[in-house]
């Protein structure tokens, strides 16, 4: 769609409130277009659209496409829909009824892509910190960068910010296999784990998808430590926390703790320099090395780099401080599946060691789990229960469907009794409300409460505040 065009558009998006779909519609006002959007409960990414002028709905019903069609008449109108929108979307099954013009997010996405050169950030784990390094990179040496991401960049206080630059760093979602869709001019792949069953039978099936995207990549930026990666995908440019030997770019790590990584880069297998970050755990260094790859890769200056490595920050619910309540630390991670839980556990274990000096009180990893998706709870069951395990305290919630069915009946037990196998301090806990009510008989002073999921998980600090005042 050419700019002209674009700004005689208007999109309206069923579902607009999803951090993904915010974040194009942010970007489509700021092309000029004209945006409206539903969903059931507002937040801050509906507030923040409907002060940018978007019209938002607070209900899915035919009127609202109704009311689109008679308003905007003058425009060309697109109806944005995600993998998430089910057939039976009142608004979505008008649209097919009416044989209006409808959109899958990621053409939205991969149109916005074709404006600019495009690195495009996949894989299973750390898309969104990978983005947020990236973007605060090139922001910060090149002020010629724009970002579109599943997350609120810190620099930016946004998950979009899309001005007339010459880069752009997307977040591709492989979740629903619409990946194929975005042509980048460097496609960065994190990592690849067999996730999303609702979607893909196998991990085969994702690895297929993940080559159509690299295909449509001018260039390809490989993990190397990825075992998946290095067997299935073929490029020059790989990166490594492990070796400096057979790898473009590699960063070596000599001490990690709960404050810093400190590490020896290399290019081509020759030492540059000594690098200390401000951001704790080996995962978020691979995520890091992968931004100064491909910020390398576009040509910015190392030097730029180096000197702005301080300024680095994890996106919001990435290990995020809430804040404490009784000498009790709150974390929040968006972690979901037994290798992201493996590793916010890992980092929250840097926390605990660094605190347990007083042999007469040890301070406690408390875990707190919110499923999501049943299909996800059937596959990884024992996973989830291995890494969970691990903690000192773990609670576990009821299941976050995120609108699936749950034929098999499916329910958090599964996961709790395999836990107690291995830790009797295990508890099943409803909700989140229940967790609040009896929060100060569940733990203790000196605990570092780890709250993970990628449900409705992190309204947990609110419902504790309010209970609290």
């Amino acid at each position: 769609m050419d700019k002209k065009l674009l700004l005689k558009s208007h999109f309206h998006f069923i579902g607009i409130g999803g951090i993904g779909m915010s974040a194009l519609a942010i970007g489509l006002l700021k092309k000029g277009c004209s945006v409206s959007g539903s969903d059931l409960v507002k937040n801050n990414e509906t507030n923040k659209l409907e002060k940018l002028g978007a019209v938002i709905f607070t209900s899915q019903v035919r009127q609202n496409i109704e009311f689109v069609t008679s308003k905007f008449t003058n425009r060309l109108i697109n109806f944005v829909v995600s993998s998430a929108i089910k057939p039976e979307n009142e608004e979505f099954s008008y649209c097919k009824e009416k044989n209006l013009s409808i959109k899958h997010r990621s053409e939205i996405l991969a149109m916005l892509m074709r404006t600019y050169t495009a690195l495009a950030i996949a894989g299973s784990h750390g898309k969104t910190s990978t983005s947020t390094f990236l973007s605060t990179i090139l922001e910060l040496c090149t002020r010629n960068s724009s970002s579109i991401t599943g997350g609120i960049i810190p620099i930016y206080n946004s998950n979009c910010h899309l001005e007339n630059t010459k880069y752009l760093v997307a977040e591709v979602d492989e979740s629903d296999g619409t990946i194929n869709k975005y042509k980048s001019d460097i496609g960065i792949i994190n990592n690849i784990d067999f996730d999303h069953c609702d979607h893909f039978s196998n991990l085969s099936e994702v690895i297929s998808s993940f080559k159509s995207f690299a295909k449509n990549s001018k260039k390809l930026l490989l993990n190397f430590d990825c075992e998946t990666s290095r067997k299935n995908f073929y490029s020059n440019c790989k990166w490594s926390n492990s070796t400096a030997k057979n790898v473009a770019y590699a960063i070596i790590p000599t001490e990690i703790n709960s404050k810093y990584t400190i590490g020896k880069y290399y290019e081509n297998g020759n030492f540059i320099s000594n690098l200390n970050i401000p951001i704790p755990g080996l995962h978020n260094l691979s995520n890091i090395t992968a931004a100064i790859a491909a910020s390398r890769m576009i040509g910015v200056d190392f030097k730029e780099i180096k000197k702005n490595l301080k300024y680095l920050k994890l996106p919001k619910k990435r290990f995020e401080f809430r804040g404490q309540i009784d000498e009790r630390n709150l974390y929040d991670d968006y972690a979901h599946h037994p290798n992201e839980i493996k590793e916010t556990i890992k980092l929250g274990r840097l926390f605990i060691e660094q605190k347990n000096n007083n042999e007469f009180q040890k301070n406690r990893l408390v875990a707190l789990f919110q499923p999501h998706r049943y299909s996800r709870v059937k596959q990884f069951n024992k996973e989830f229960a291995e890494e969970l395990s691990k903690a000192d305290v773990i609670y576990v919630t009821s299941i976050y469907g995120a609108g699936e069915g749950n034929e098999d009946k499916i329910t958090s037990k599964i996961i709790t009794d395999l836990i107690y196998k291995k830790n009797k301090n295990v508890s099943y806990i409803n909700n989140y409300y229940e967790v609040s009510k009896n929060f100060y008989e569940l733990t203790q002073k000196g605990d570092l409460i780890l709250n993970m999921g990628a449900g409705d998980c992190h309204n947990f600090w609110s419902i504790l505040n309010e209970k609290n005042n």
